[in-house]
């Protein structure tokens, strides 16, 4: 006995990629749908060896479905994502609106997982952000051993999280580099991303930093622990695909470097790829279709006591997104719907 699973936005990047880690990892379904806007009705999408045809969000009844991965934005999420809860369907949203309300879980399965009992307030679960999802993953079992005081993060990520226009935008402009007469400006992005880094993601707010900065302050302090600091600054790189960090973390206590990477390798989630030679480490092109969270550059920080600084790189579709929403779909049918 399997579940009935609706994919809201299927013919997106992350809709798409949900459905594809549904197949992989052969999650029990008796029934899958996929939803997106009425412009996309019957657009085909693939979902492990079948191909399903996208029926209309606006019209669909979510009575009788067990779980719905929303893979929308948040306005669409606003509008839909309250009556698939109320019908009996968790929500397991992709977006941002859910992430900072208390009644509301918000979850890495390999951080937080107790957290799931929390969903029955309001039937919803949120997803977190890309950029924290990955870097939770590496500070939760830090953390357990040695209390994290403070992090300070940068970040590298990939055209990819800002949707297909992002991509678009990076493939379009490289192209028109080489072509004088192809001028293609930033529509996508505040500025050209061809060969270039904007440190610039969402919007800002009064005190200097971005949405995306707060979103990992304030996912991380959720998922992790309210009291660590956490200060960041998110930069678009022309990648593709992966999210990369640049991570710096101080400790209550001492922690060996050579101890933190015995600790990375038992963690579940994550791939220590770390060996101090060329190439010894991984760049978010090798970790594009890979499930792990890979951690590499692990080493003392002696400027601070009790420093590490450690590189972090995810494929931002699968951990940033899908994967880690599949993962709550897998804990929320193994802890408390049981019928898988």
């Amino acid at each position: 006995m399997g579940y009935r699973v609706a994919v809201v936005g299927a013919t997106g990047n992350v809709g798409r990629e949900m459905l594809n880690i549904l197949a992989e990892r052969q999650f029990p379904t008796d029934e899958v749908v996929a939803l997106a806007s009425r412009r996309s009705l019957g657009t085909e999408v693939s979902y492990g060896d079948t191909t399903l045809k996208c029926k209309d969000l606006d019209t669909f009844d979510f009575t009788d479905w067990d779980m719905a991965l929303f893979a929308v934005g948040s306005e669409a999420t606003k509008k839909y994502a309250p009556s698939a809860a109320k019908a009996g369907c968790v929500v397991i949203d992709n977006s941002s609106l859910y992430r900072y309300d208390p009644d509301i879980p918000l979850i890495v399965p390999e951080v937080n997982p107790e957290a799931i009992h929390g969903y029955a307030k309001k039937n919803i679960i949120a997803n977190p952000n890309c950029s924290t999802a990955q870097m939770v993953v590496a500070l939760k079992p830090l953390h357990d051993r040695a209390t994290i005081k403070r992090v300070v993060v940068s970040t590298y990520q990939s055209v990819s999280g800002a949707g297909k226009e992002g991509i678009d935008e990076l493939w379009d402009q490289t192209k028109s580099i080489y072509n004088p007469t192809d001028d293609k400006p930033p529509r996508k992005f505040t500025k050209q991303i061809a060969f270039n880094v904007i440190p610039h993601i969402d919007v800002f707010m009064e005190d200097g930093s971005t949405k995306e900065e707060w979103k990992m302050v304030a996912e991380t302090k959720k998922i992790v622990d309210p009291k660590i600091k956490v200060t960041a600054t998110c930069v678009r790189v022309p990648v593709f695909v992966g999210h990369s960090e640049a991570v710096n973390i101080e400790f209550e206590d001492h922690l060996d470097e050579d101890e933190a990477r015995d600790i990375l390798r038992e963690a579940p989630g994550i791939m220590v790829i770390d060996k101090r030679e060329d190439g010894g480490y991984v760049s978010p092109v090798e970790c594009v279709g890979d499930f792990a969270t890979f951690i590499s550059r692990i080493r003392q920080d002696s400027t601070i006591d009790n420093g590490l600084n450690l590189w972090c790189v995810s494929d931002n579709l699968r951990k940033g997104a899908a994967l880690n929403a599949v993962q709550i779909a897998e804990l929320l049918g193994r802890e408390v719907l049981k019928k898988g």
